[in-house]
Formats: C-alpha cells, sequence, structure tokens
C-alpha cells in the first residue's frame, strides 16, 4: 500500500483485502472426432475464440488447402474476422454480463456465421459485424510443461503492455500490470492492441478484464498429444488456432508449425498482419482479393510440446525470442 500512497494510487487495502480468485471450468470441445481440446474460459477471450474458429475451419476441408496457400489463409482469415467481430460484442465476465457462450461455441451458429464467407474475396469488416444472438511490446510469458507420467500443464500469466504499467513496488521487486486497458474504455474505443469492445467488457467495480490468453491442451484418445501457448496480446488467439491448424491439418512438424511466418487479423482495424518472410506472391494475390496487408514484427512466441505416438516428445521453443526447450 505505500506504493499506492507514492504513486497517487487509487487501490486501497480493502480491495486487496476482498479480492478472491475464482476457480472455473475450463472450456472443453472436440475436434475432428479424433482430437479433444482443452483450453482457458472466460474472461479469457480464446475460450470462446478458439472453439468457434476451430469449429469453423472443421466445416471446410482446409486440410486440402495446404499451409499458407491462397485458399487456407483466405479462409482462416476470414474465420478470424468473423470471430473477432463477435468478441467486441458478446465477451466480457460472465459475472457480471450474460454471455452466449453455448450459442456462440454451437454448430448451427458457427454455419449460421460462416454464410458470410465468400471463397472468392475478401470479407469488409465494415459490413460485416458480430453474428445474431437469441435472447498485448506484449508483454505476457507463457511456458508448456509435461512430466514423466504424462502430467501436462499450461501456463500463460501477463502484465499486459511492456513492463505494464513501468511501476516497480518498492522494496517488493515485482511490476505492477496494466491490465486496465483490457477493458472497452467505452464502444467504439481501441485499446492499445486495436481491439474494440462494448457493453460486455465495460468497466465495473469487482469485474475481472477480457483477455487474449489461450493456453491449451490437445488430447488424442484420450492422452496429452499437444500442449500449446503463447504470448501476444489480441494475436495469442489466432496464433494457437494457427498452430493446431499447421499440425491437426495439415500435418505439419510443431518445429514448423511454430516457426513458419503467421498472419493475424481481428476485424479491427480491417488489416492483414503478417510477419517477415511471408509469401511475397501470396500477399500479392490477397491484396488481389482485396485485402490490405501490414507486415509487422513477430506474431507472438508459441511453444508446442508434441507426444508422439511412440511416447516420444518433441518440444519446441520459438525462434521469435529467446525461447528454449529443456528435457530432464
Amino acid at each position: 500500500m505505500e506504493e499506492m500512497k507514492r504513486g497517487h494510487g487509487i487501490i486501497s487495502y480493502d480491495d486487496l483485502k476482498h479480492y478472491t480468485a475464482k476457480e472455473r471450468q475450463a472450456t472443453v470441445f472436440d475436434y475432428e472426432k479424433s482430437y479433444q481440446v482443452l483450453t482457458m474460459p472466460l474472461p479469457s477471450s480464446g475460450g470462446v475464440l478458439l472453439p468457434q474458429m476451430m469449429r469453423m475451419a472443421e466445416q471446410q476441408p482446409i486440410g486440402q488447402y495446404g499451409f499458407e496457400s491462397l485458399k487456407s489463409v483466405h479462409l482462416m482469415t476470414e474465420i478470424e474476422r468473423l470471430s473477432y467481430a463477435d468478441r467486441a460484442k458478446f465477451l466480457g465476465d460472465r459475472d457480471y454480463f450474460k454471455v452466449p457462450v453455448k450459442t456462440l461455441i454451437s454448430y448451427p451458429y458457427v454455419i449460421d456465421r460462416m454464410k458470410a464467407y465468400d471463397p472468392d474475396h475478401a470479407g469488409n469488416s465494415q459490413s460485416i459485424g458480430p453474428g445474431q444472438v437469441a435472447p498485448e511490446s506484449e508483454e505476457t510469458t507463457h511456458f508448456d510443461v509435461i512430466d514423466h507420467e504424462g502430467n501436462a500443464v499450461s501456463v500463460t500469466t501477463t502484465l499486459n503492455g511492456g513492463y505494464g504499467s513501468r511501476t516497480v513496488v518498492g522494496g517488493a521487486g515485482f511490476l505492477l500490470n496494466n491490465e486496465m486497458d483490457d477493458f472497452s474504455i467505452k464502444p467504439g474505443v481501441p485499446n492499445m492492441y486495436g481491439a474494440l469492445g462494448g457493453d460486455a467488457n465495460a468497466i465495473a467495480p469487482g469485474k475481472r478484464m477480457l483477455s487474449s490468453m489461450t493456453p491449451t491442451i490437445v488430447l488424442k484418445k484420450g492422452k496429452v498429444f499437444l500442449v500449446v501457448g503463447t504470448p501476444g496480446g489480441t494475436t495469442i488467439t489466432t496464433s494457437v488456432f494457427q498452430t493446431l491448424i499447421d499440425i491437426l491439418d495439415f500435418k505439419m512438424s510443431a518445429d514448423e508449425a511454430v516457426n513458419q511466418p503467421k498472419f493475424h487479423h481481428q476485424w479491427m482495424p480491417d488489416i492483414i498482419f503478417v510477419e517477415q518472410g511471408f509469401s511475397q506472391s501470396l500477399m500479392d494475390s490477397l491484396r488481389q482479393m482485396g485485402y490490405q496487408i501490414k507486415v509487422r514484427e513477430a506474431i507472438g512466441r508459441t511453444e508446442v510440446i508434441e507426444v508422439h505416438d511412440d511416447g516420444s516428445i518433441e518440444a519446441v521453443g520459438d525462434h521469435r525470442g529467446e525461447d528454449s526447450a529443456a528435457g530432464y
């Protein structure tokens, strides 16, 4: 509390005394009948967006399209656009706002949303809004662990922006976050990652802000197959989505899925962000379809553990940062 006084902060002793951590049930869904996916629930948006995006992809022959072909990037971009439009309107803390999670990740809903998908042209975020529902420098850290008994954890923790609020608690040596930016200040006003929000994620006393964290475990025949996660603000869920599609549908190795160039679309701004090394000819073809493309710095820093059928383990640390993998 001394740091609050020094910095003229508004957090009180009573605020800390009455804060309680909440245990919530993980989001669990099937994919392609062969896999069961476990990920973080609300108030992390990944718990809604990841199943929604995977189920949209499941309706298309995406595996036939191939990794970062024009067809697959176009399809995945439009899936990301539709999901992030829903994020802006519907997602927030379920203790304060009635979020229609079951509807948003249901097959009838995602099939209906995909009616907006045009296989020949880019979508337009001004005309594509949320669906109709009846009455992150990105200072995040992720790590994956699996032990000799097969127990696995996927952990994401964050300060939000670079160095959080840039305030070190005197005598304690840790930084305070700036997670208030993850709330929607008011409808139509973007946060530091360009994400829009509305009443579902509006600021309220005691409310938990919406995040993008998507720590994920994939089971195959009931056993751990993949442990996945990444930092990266709003790019987190799209990076996990792409990594899963790369491995499950495009049959890529974990190393390829992690370290090949990634792309990102979040509805608004209406831009496909791509990494350095992304195919120039592919970018040209996407522009011809009507997309606006912007090359940016690294998208996420994805970490993956893959357990092969013979029991051997492949662990990959992303080459985008000082990431590493180790076994003991």
